[in-house]
């Protein structure tokens, strides 16, 4: 891929933007989908982001933000320019029992859940192994085994792309749920997630309960061991996109009411089910998609992958379009066999 890194030295330079033309963003995402962008900018330093949202803005070009590539769906034809945040600076701040880190939207999160755990400070080692940037972790408000970002987010810095003002948003303000924040509703497409700060705890705090965590890490553990048994069953269930391109977990797993789930389990006694703070209890979409046969299968460049049934992964010369029919074929075959309806996890990037 190729582009341009803007650093704040070469803010005065106006034409530098129009410069950064024809990009191809094809190993820019992890299921490697061809896309093709008019521009595409790696800021640095938020002043030079700021320099660049502005600089789009007065010349009215379309923005795409974008991070580490494992969570999009990007179509053949990007128009306007597409901005991915690099300032990969971070820094620890004391505060008694706890820690707060103040993390650059660029720095890879399992670098970062990975050297935290190593200093022995919990709370993201369950996290860990989870592709992508650390500024698009809110706008999922990732989460696995028992735990989710929200758990830990003090605040998240952004930069509204109408002005390139900078701004913070409290945890609360963020609106977190299941795999959703603000950033994919009422601010969606309208700033970029610049910093974050997340509390972690010096005291032992193991989140254990879920999957097959505790059978693989003793109560006594650290949080470097808890975050390497992450890493090794995440190795074991989920396909390295380096070698065989995915987007992980393709589809969210489905919560359904108390109704839903009476009727669900009469029919299917052994079903997996997850109950939730609100009394709706989630799914196990992988579970799902398997019990309708569709595990291993392959249609044209696309494919379930044959060890876990919630990741799709590409074969090689497909497009979004494929994809996309691909998918809704799983999701109506399991629509049809339980009623639970599948909503795809990635981001659809609009041409």
């Amino acid at each position: 891929m190729t582009g341009c890194e803007i650093t704040s030295c070469e803010r005065s330079n106006n034409d530098l933007l129009s410069r950064c033309q024809s990009v191809d963003l094809t190993s820019a995402n992890t299921l490697r989908l061809p896309c093709q962008a008019e521009r595409y900018v790696a800021p640095k330093t938020l002043s030079a982001l700021q320099h660049v949202v502005r600089e789009a803005v007065a010349k009215q070009w379309h923005i795409t933000l974008l991070g580490g590539g494992s969570n999009v769906l990007l179509p053949a034809k990007l128009k306007g320019i597409a901005i991915r945040p690099a300032m990969q600076q971070w820094w620890l701040e004391s505060c008694g029992e706890s820690v707060v880190a103040h993390v650059g939207a660029g720095v890879n999160w399992h670098s970062l859940v990975m050297t935290l755990s190593a200093r022995g400070l919990w709370g993201i080692e369950n996290l860990a192994l989870i592709p992508g940037d650390c500024g698009a972790a809110p706008v999922q408000n990732i989460g696995a085994y028992g735990v989710e970002l929200k758990d830990v987010l003090v605040g998240v810095q952004v930069v509204e792309l109408a002005s390139g003002n900078v701004r913070w948003l409290s945890a609360d303000a963020c609106q977190f749920g299941y795999r959703d924040s603000i950033f994919k509703k009422s601010l969606a497409d309208k700033v970029v997630i610049t910093q974050l700060a997340l509390r972690l705890s010096k005291t032992p705090l193991p989140r254990l309960g879920y999957g097959d965590l505790a059978a693989r890490v003793a109560a006594s553990a650290n949080c470097l061991a808890v975050a390497q048994a992450v890493c090794a069953i995440r190795q074991e269930k989920l396909p390295d996109p380096q070698v065989l391109a995915n987007a992980g977990s393709f589809f969210k797993n489905p919560l359904v009411n108390s109704d839903q789930l009476s009727r669900l389990l009469q029919a299917c006694p052994s079903m997996p089910y997850f109950p939730q703070v609100n009394g709706q209890s989630k799914l196990a979409a992988g579970w799902l998609i398997d019990q309708c046969g569709l595990k291993g299968i392959r249609q044209g460049a696309f494919g379930v992958h044959a060890r876990q049934a919630l990741v799709l992964v590409h074969f090689g010369g497909g497009d979004r379009c494929e994809l996309l029919q691909f998918a809704e074929h799983i999701a109506h075959k399991v629509y049809n066999q339980f009623g639970v309806e599948l909503e795809p996890e990635p981001r659809l990037v609009q041409a």
